[in-house]
């Protein structure tokens, strides 16, 4: 089955009655990392800015962020922290095009639909209780899409690395092209790199899970022999590791962040430390992504979902939406990514460890049978 993009419809400002809605505003950022009083913060969704009399879209956007309007014309999407004093920036606080600014959520909606006029209907939320068959399909069906026509970045928590089939899976579906960027933190990498070396996670073997003597040395072993090799590609070389997830990743040549926390081992030479450095090199790979999967991380899940846009501006100008999935087996984890909007955004409450080894027989990469 193949994937067809829905259409973007771009607001009607005259049906809208915004012919004559005025100009947006603009203030002086008065410090470096100051916003003016005022400042618009920004939506994941497109937004319109009225500049000398024209509705413009500010090409790519982000939850919490400020709207600079450059001397070229050119609308950028900055953190209030790297904000420049003298940045001319976007100040209104409402959305509806009055004060020359309209946040548009619904440019990707069906109303054709049954279901967008259904306004009561059982089974609205996401829960265990909730039937995913047909977004596993749908899944297959984009994956195979974005592989060719855009940038597919996975969002990963450990507990990939805690089971032998699941690190499988993976190393699958990397090795057959359907990851462009892994973010992730120092345990995933850290337990991968362990399952290859001893064949553990936490000292636990990954495919039986009884607990092997000495056990939970392993994990820092492998971060002690990682720091001493400088990097964890030479020591995928020096210790002649051929699985797993980060030997996929190397092997394939995708980039991947790994981020600390105050509460992380070692950690790995390729960790970064700083939060908001880490946050930069995130978003670095986010700003041309097309289909974000977050798995088994409530930390990561929420920042991304905070740093990711709902929708890209091709170089075409075509706008296209950005999907973003969320998977997780604690229901209060996927709901708070509900909000993001509707197309957009797929949530489903599962095993992470049985949904990558569904996806994989999906994908038709591997026959468990």
């Amino acid at each position: 089955m193949s994937y067809s993009l829905p259409a973007y419809t771009a607001p009607d400002f005259t049906a809208l009655g915004l012919d004559d809605a005025p100009d947006v505003l603009t203030a002086l950022a008065p410090a470096d990392g100051v916003a003016p009083n005022g400042y618009h913060s920004t939506s994941m969704f497109p937004e319109y800015f009225k500049i000398d009399g024209v509705w413009t879209l500010a090409p790519e956007s982000r939850m919490d962020a400020s709207v600079v309007l450059r001397a070229n014309g050119d609308l950028d999407v900055v953190e209030n922290r790297n904000l420049k004093a003298g940045d001319v920036v976007i100040i209104g606080r409402s959305e509806d095009g009055s004060e020359g600014i309209y946040v548009h959520p619904f440019g990707f909606m069906d109303t054709s639909s049954p279901d967008a006029a259904e306004k009561f209907a059982f089974r609205a939320g996401r829960s265990r209780e909730t039937a995913f068959a047909r977004d596993y399909d749908t899944l297959y069906s984009l994956l195979r899409h974005e592989r060719e026509h855009g940038k597919v970045v996975w969002v990963m928590g450990p507990a990939f690395s805690f089971d032998h089939d699941a690190r499988h899976a993976m190393q699958l579906i990397i090795e057959a092209g359907y990851v462009d960027a892994v973010l992730a933190g120092n345990a995933l990498a850290t337990h991968d790199l362990e399952g290859a070396r001893f064949h553990t996670a936490l000292g636990q073997d990954i495919y039986t899970q009884s607990n092997v003597a000495g056990g939970h040395y392993h994990h820092l072993d492998v971060i002690n022999e990682v720091r001493a090799c400088g990097s964890i590609a030479r020591s995928i070389d020096q210790y002649e590791i051929s699985d797993g997830i980060m030997y996929a990743l190397e092997k394939k040549g995708v980039p991947y962040v790994l981020t600390g926390s105050i509460r992380d081992d070692g950690p790995l030479p390729e960790v970064v430390g700083d939060a908001y450095a880490g946050q930069a090199a995130m978003r670095d790979q986010l700003r041309d992504a097309t289909c974000v999967i977050c798995l088994a991380t409530m930390l990561h899940t929420i920042a991304t979902g905070n740093m990711a846009p709902s929708f890209r501006v091709l170089p075409d100008g075509t706008v296209r939406p950005v999907y973003f999935y969320a998977v997780d087996a604690d229901e209060f984890v996927v709901n708070k990514l509900l909000d993001r909007g509707s197309l957009a955004a797929t949530t489903m409450v599962t095993n992470v460890q049985d949904f990558i080894t569904l996806v994989a027989h999906g994908l038709g990469l591997w026959d468990r049978s």
